[in-house]
């Protein structure tokens, strides 16, 4: 019978199996002496970076935050806290000065004003996509802003904004990565991603981004059980009971606004649902949502999948060149 229960299992016992399998996939296969992780205060990098330091030991872990202007004040504190609790050696690297010469900053904001004309210093801005309900939705993303006196407004992003402040912002995400590997060079170590399954297996990440890491050691637990296993392993119950994030845009952005258009704990339930052929009249009263509203996240992660296929795809060759065998 399909419950809320699906997603339970031993939190201990399963840690323990990552663990192991990442002292084999670090140190055996890809060969290397421990582990970089970037810390954003989040539940995710959290929950690797304890893994890591109980895989590994703490003094070949290294936790990097990596700041940049529109980071929330709070991802930092949150951040130290995790090393702290484990042990963990840190670096903080701003990121500010490398993501402004790159044009980050002005190229989005230049973007904004295409549909904001007024937006300028002292505004904060956002994009959100419609919340899924009975009715079928299509996955076009509005911008809000918010100016200095605290009035804010919304409007539909036309297309050409859209892709510029996409791409304007996943510098951040290219930039944090090109971080992680010089330190793990550096020190001759692995880089851990921090997708979980519901963000692997939708593409809520960017290629050569955060989608980028020689492991990824929770890409398999639904962000509920990121959350479980993370309390179960001692993370600070400050992150426990943080909520999901972007930390991308100057306006605080849940996760569910930006991409999934559910709170995690609803559609974490709907994806393993669908992944099981539970039909969507047997879901709704265990999520909350009409027959017709799980319908429609099944529809939604059926479109996800097909529109971030190019996520997951290498570099695709024009001639089959044959396998290097070891």
């Amino acid at each position: 019978m399909f419950s809320t229960g699906v997603l339970e299992m031993d939190w201990l016992a399963e840690a323990a199996r990552i663990e192991a399998a990442m002292r084999e996939i670090v140190g055996k296969q890809i060969k290397r002496r421990g582990i970089v992780v970037g810390v954003s205060g989040g539940i995710d990098s959290s929950l690797v970076a304890a893994l890591a330091a109980r895989a590994f030991g703490a003094e070949r872990v290294l936790a990097l935050f990596m700041p940049e202007t529109d980071s929330a004040s709070e991802s930092l504190e949150l951040g130290r806290l995790v090393a702290e609790k484990f042990g963990i050696q840190t670096r903080t690297v701003n990121l500010f000065p490398v993501l402004d010469a790159m044009g980050c900053y002005s190229e989005r904001d230049e973007a904004i004003r295409t549909v904001f004309s007024e937006f300028g210093p002292g505004w904060k801005s956002k994009i959100v996509l419609p919340e899924i309900s009975d009715k079928a939705r299509l996955n076009v993303f509005s911008l809000v802003v918010q100016s200095p006196d605290g009035e804010q407004r919304r409007a539909r992003l036309p297309l050409d904004a859209y892709l510029t402040i996409v791409a304007a912002t996943n510098m951040k995400q290219r930039t944090r990565k090109l971080t992680e590997y010089f330190w793990a060079e550096k020190l001759n170590y692995a880089v851990a991603g921090t997708p979980n399954r519901l963000e692997y297996d939708q593409g809520f990440f960017v290629k050569y981004g955060d989608g980028a890491a020689d492991v990824k050691p929770i890409a398999h637990l639904y962000k509920t059980q990121v959350y479980a296993m993370a309390r179960a392993l001692g993370v600070p119950e400050e992150i426990c009971r943080r909520r999901p994030t972007t930390d991308t845009y100057s306006l605080p952005q849940g996760q569910d606004e930006f991409y999934f258009a559910l709170p995690y704990e609803q559609m974490d339930l709907c994806l393993w649902a669908h992944n099981h052929g539970v039909a969507a009249e047997v879901v709704a009263p265990v999520v909350g949502l009409t027959p017709a509203a799980v319908a429609n996240a099944y529809r939604d992660i059926e479109a996800k999948r097909r529109t971030t296929l190019v996520l997951h795809l290498p570099p695709v060759l024009v001639e089959p060149v044959p396998e290097i065998r070891h």
